[in-house]
């Protein structure tokens, strides 16, 4: 049975689900431990990072990274669930075009920290069923409102007027709903709208251009090169803090140790590396003990099995 270890970012392609993407790695690489950092709608093309065994431990903190998209939001339809996939339930006529800065500055009112309603074809649970499903089945639900920040949303276009669809791209946080962002920005132009086509262009440190499609992959364990594909867990977590050690404290934070806070330790998780630059966890703050520093993920092998 081989074995895996590393980050493969991968072009997920329109039509499969982030769980089939995982299912069908599995049947590639004949490899279980794989999961996924967070899930894209099957319309949804682009970055999509998997984690390959011990990687599969830092899912939970690629999952918090920032994201960035670019696609179209269409005028005149609104449809079930937000998307181009839906059923149309609310049309009006786009009889007018709109100047880029009209578009622009619609989009900059959205820009900072927003409430989203969940949308009710969405894997969100309320009273432990999905969304989705109430949503099928007709039953009523309020959807959790929830905020998100847009750190920048704007026209991806040099064209100086637009009517019915609008070329986008967006950077925002992690939970985000572009398909409701979608729809806010069509209430502020004064029509329904959806998201008619979108492409992930970036999750954390990983973009495009670092993706590899599943043809390519098939080609590089053809040719046996399918570990030139992986990022390794250091460079999945080149984003968050970083707190270097000395060699003296490599076996204790090997073994889990609750250790002194050294200066300038931030409030979130921290990366900790040694001097010859490989990762051995993940620590924070201890809740209960002042000073002190505890570990959240512990990745190094212990030196003594």
């Amino acid at each position: 049975m081989p074995e895996y270890n590393g980050l493969l970012p991968l072009y997920k392609p329109k039509g499969m689900t982030s769980h089939d993407c995982v299912f069908q790695m599995r049947k590639l690489l004949k490899f279980r431990k794989i999961g996924h950092t967070g899930t894209l709608d099957p319309a949804v093309e682009g970055v999509l990072v998997l984690c390959l065994g011990k990687a599969t431990k830092i899912a939970q903190y690629l999952l918090d990274y920032s994201k960035a998209y670019q696609g179209v939001i269409r005028l005149g339809t609104s449809t079930t669930t937000e998307d181009a996939e839906g059923e149309v339930i609310d049309s009006k006529t786009v009889s007018e075009s709109f100047a880029k800065e009209t578009v622009e500055q619609a989009m900059q009112s959205l820009v900072g920290e927003i409430e989203q309603s969940a949308p009710m074809y969405s894997a969100v649970k309320v009273n432990g069923r999905k969304l989705y499903e109430y949503a099928r089945a007709g039953i009523p639900v309020t959807p959790p409102i929830r905020k998100v920040s847009i750190y920048q949303f704007e026209v991806d276009s040099d064209a100086s007027s637009f009517s019915t669809d609008l070329p986008f791209k967006v950077s925002c946080s992690k939970g985000t709903y572009i398909r409701t962002l979608a729809v806010a920005l069509g209430q502020r132009m004064g029509y329904p709208a959806h998201l008619h086509r979108m492409t992930r262009i970036q999750a954390g440190p990983f973009s495009l251009a670092d993706c590899f499609t599943f043809e390519q992959i098939e080609q590089q364990l053809a040719e046996d090169r399918f570990a030139d594909t992986l990022k390794p867990l250091a460079y999945g977590l080149s984003l968050m803090d970083r707190w270097v050690v000395s060699d003296e404290l490599v076996e204790k934070i090997a073994h889990g140790a609750i250790l002194p806070a050294p200066e300038q330790f931030g409030a979130g998780p921290h990366a900790v590396f040694t001097e010859q630059d490989e990762c051995l966890a993940i620590y924070r703050r201890h809740p209960e003990k002042p000073g002190m520093v505890k570990p959240d993920k512990v990745l190094a092998s212990d030196p003594n099995s």
